[in-house]
């Protein structure tokens, strides 16, 4: 933890606003995405960790009077207390409004508890927003954020849609969210705040290598580093590449399930490449039902089609918590 500094006053010119680690970056996604055109209120999710804490600065000083601090207080570890009272003791220093939401982000069995953690804070970042009025929530996730998610993402053997990594804007539980700094390196923030004497906080659980990042961040990226020092940007372009050919692909499915209708006929799929087949039947259980399925399900599927020559063939497979069937001449999904 950095030493707790004596309130700094709030930037008061652009040159000072400027001067804030990320400055440049925040200006330009906002331009791209009109915030400066909006009145709402700007919601900064906080953890009180170096990268959300700058965020935090950086945001106020660009939307004065307009922004207010979230904190999700998870309830997972002794430290959670600690996160909170440094938000707002931030938070305070600066005249910006706390909002704070507690949440159970115990994991299920079987269930990731990265993952549990994740959607719980999503689901209540977007609570606390849609309560405040607030039209944007800002994520601190940096440059080397990015970065690990295209490392976890090709471990995993991951397609396009996890190469992508993070989009830098995006909607979720009706509630829009952007990451500014998805090209900032996090040293730059946490080397400005020092220089600030900024008081931040160390989750301890970033040491823990039990979790998967984690060990990405501990063993992985140092070796990269070592041989690729331009590694990060070089992943940020592939992760840029694989959206682009994402969106591609997104269009010609819309192409094909319009030609198809939703939900999608068998006969029509048939008359596609089993390449285009899956690309269509990948894209419709996302959109229309949330669901993607493994590599294994999605090619019994393709089987399953191919074969579905006579009215009376049944097609019946498990994907996520639900099935693919037939329904007549088309497929269904039924959870």
């Amino acid at each position: 933890m950095a030493a707790s500094p004596t309130p700094r006053p709030t930037p008061k010119t652009a040159a000072e606003a400027d001067a804030f680690p990320g400055a440049a970056e925040l200006q330009r996604w906002a331009a791209r995405h009109a915030l400066d055109q909006d009145t709402a209120p700007i919601g900064i999710a906080c953890s009180g960790g170096a990268d959300s804490v700058a965020l935090l600065l950086a945001a106020h000083a660009r939307w004065p009077g307009r922004c207010v601090a979230l904190h999700v207080h998870h309830g997972l570890q002794a430290a959670a207390d600690g996160f909170e009272a440094c938000v707002r003791e931030v938070a305070a220093s600066l005249g910006l409004p706390v909002q704070v939401a507690r949440v159970d982000a115990r994991h299920a069995p079987g269930q990731s508890p990265e993952d549990a953690a994740r959607l719980a804070r999503y689901a209540a970042l977007a609570g606390l927003a849609r309560d405040q009025g607030i039209g944007w929530v800002l994520l601190a996730q940096h440059g080397d954020d990015q970065a690990e998610t295209v490392l976890l993402a090709l471990s995993r053997g991951a397609g396009l849609p996890g190469l992508s990594a993070m989009p830098e804007a995006f909607e979720r539980h009706g509630q829009r969210f952007g990451r500014p700094w998805l090209g900032v390196p996090a040293h730059t923030l946490r080397e400005a705040l020092i220089a600030r004497d900024q008081r931040f906080v160390d989750d301890p659980s970033n040491g823990d290598e039990r979790y998967t990042r984690n060990r990405i961040r501990a063993q992985l990226m140092p070796a990269w580093a070592r041989a690729f020092p331009g590694y990060r940007a070089a992943l940020a372009r592939s992760a840029a590449h694989a959206a682009q050919a994402q969106r591609l692909l997104d269009e010609l499915a819309a192409l094909d399930l319009a030609a198809s209708g939703e939900p999608p006929r068998i006969a029509t799929l048939q008359g596609l490449s089993r390449d285009r087949q899956a690309n269509a039947l990948r894209h419709w259980l996302r959109r229309a039902h949330g669901v993607a399925p493994s590599a294994a399900q999605l090619d019994e599927l393709l089987d399953q089609v191919g074969a579905c020559r006579t009215r009376g063939h049944a097609i019946r497979l498990k994907v996520a918590e639900g099935f693919v069937v037939r329904d007549g001449p088309c497929l269904a999904y039924t959870p």
